[in-house]
């Protein structure tokens, strides 16, 4: 994480001369409008075209992050000049029209570094819209694959373990269905219990970008640290980023009736704790509860997580490995509860 703001801020603060304002480099008239450009560097949105090498903004990462096939991710944003992000009272975050919210996906010790693919989010008059680019091979410039697209590469987790998969840029269409609430595209990660701005950049600097910025307070744990909460604050925090955005009563999973929003109270079955399947087939593996309290060899929640086949595996888009981590921290939070009673 450190590793990622330094970059951004050096590559900012260099940029601006000491200040990371928003650059004239940046193209807003594209940004603002309605078109989808061939290649990234239409928008003018890094320096020399370089992903690591923002052209104007502030770098952000996340408390409780996405798993994406352990990549590592490189995020700022970009806002207009004269124009400020709001955090609301509900820890929402407004971004004015015009702002781009960007991700670049890759693994550090894959080719030198360069990412695989470059996804905007863009807050325009007619509502956001997402943009998936892939770089091209030679890394200068990335191309527009709304139809998405399986690159094969080979990468180490953190555990030392190789993978060779074919890593999957979601198409348009996919990257609407996680991020729809309500039938609108939001954003997924930015909400102010997730989100860090850049601990390097000044308070002047927050203030340049948020009108707010103190409201932004990253109540979630860490998922991975267990310092930063108990198992179960942490097993919930991994739910919300990954679950909860298709998993909520306005999401697409609505008519699941699982939902696993931070928010919500860990108890009952609309959490999932003795929750039966809404529907028969291979997703349940079998089993009848998506949490069976004490049990998790027995919880289909788990089945699923620990999966890559396409008619099982949860979530549905933006894996093709399994999160051994992750999923180990709900087994145990599922193993810690008290069995039911009968």
């Amino acid at each position: 994480m450190k590793r990622v703001f330094a970059a951004v801020a050096a590559a900012l603060l260099s940029a601006s001369g000491g200040a990371a304002l928003p650059s004239q480099t940046v193209d807003q008239a594209l940004i603002d409008g309605d078109s989808m450009p061939p290649k990234l560097s239409a928008f003018g949105l890094f320096r020399g075209n370089d992903p690591k090498t923002p052209a104007a903004g502030i770098g952000y990462t996340l408390r409780a992050p996405l798993f994406s096939d352990y990549t590592d991710k490189h995020r700022f944003i970009s806002i207009p000049a004269g124009q400020k992000a709001l955090v609301a009272a509900d820890g929402t975050i407004a971004f004015p029209v015009g702002t781009v919210l960007v991700k670049s996906f890759g693994w550090n010790d894959v080719n030198g570094g360069r990412p695989v693919e470059t996804r905007l989010l863009i807050r325009r008059a007619s509502g956001w819209t997402a943009l998936p680019y892939i770089w091209d091979a030679d890394g200068k410039d990335a191309t527009l694959s709304l139809g998405g697209r399986r690159v094969p590469v080979s990468f180490k987790s953190p555990d030392g373990e190789a993978h060779s998969i074919r890593y999957a840029v979601p198409n348009k269409n996919q990257c609407k269905e996680c991020h729809s609430l309500g039938g609108e595209i939001v954003p997924i990660g930015p909400k102010a219990r997730n989100f860090i701005l850049d601990p390097a950049a000044s308070d002047k600097l927050r203030s340049l970008y948020f009108e707010n910025p103190a409201m932004l307070k990253p109540t979630m744990p860490q998922w991975d640290d267990p310092k930063a909460g108990s198992v179960a604050t942490r097993a919930r925090a991994y739910l919300d980023v990954n679950c909860a955005h298709c998993h909520n009563p306005a999401g697409s999973a609505s008519n699941s009736g699982l939902f696993l929003r931070w928010t919500d109270d860990p108890t009952g079955v609309n959490y999932g704790i003795g929750k039966r399947p809404t529907a028969a087939g291979r997703g349940s593996g079998g089993m009848d509860f998506a949490i069976a309290p004490g049990d998790p060899d027995h919880s289909f929640l788990i089945y699923r997580l620990e999966s890559t086949d396409p008619g099982i595996a949860m979530p549905e888009v933006g894996r093709s490995t399994v999160h051994r981590e992750g999923a180990a921290l709900l087994r145990q939070w599922i193993a810690e509860m008290p069995k039911a009673s009968h």
